[in-house]
């Protein structure tokens, strides 16, 4: 059940958005830092790819920006990373809901039997 190709895309899914939602609250939390790049987080185009070739596992790619800097050479833009918080974190309540649906589907046959 929990090797199947939906389990472990969700499980990589999360894992993803984990590691995007780290990488934006660094980004955040360097917005004054001189010299500071921000970093973005990939995974959906692997994640992509591994459901189609039928694994689902996925890891997630951090890379530096190479966005514009300012002045004092950070790139941080806080309105793009509090925007890119918000959308994290819905992916990552809906991939969550995903994630209970299937127990509940597991806790439903187990109670049948």
């Amino acid at each position: 059940m929990f090797n199947d190709v939906t389990s472990v895309a969700l499980h990589s899914a999360l894992t993803g958005l984990s590691a995007r939602q780290r990488a934006i609250a660094d980004n955040i939390a360097n917005v004054q830092t001189p010299g500071y790049h921000a970093t973005r987080v990939s995974f959906e185009d692997d994640l992509r790819q591994a459901v189609e070739s039928g694994s689902g596992f996925a890891s997630p790619v951090a890379q530096t920006s190479l966005e514009p800097t300012r002045l004092d050479g950070n790139n941080v833009n806080l309105d793009t990373e509090t925007l890119s918080s918000v959308d994290t974190n819905l992916r990552y309540q809906l991939t969550l809901r995903a994630v209970d649906h299937d127990f509940s589907i597991l806790r439903a046959s187990m109670k049948a039997v």
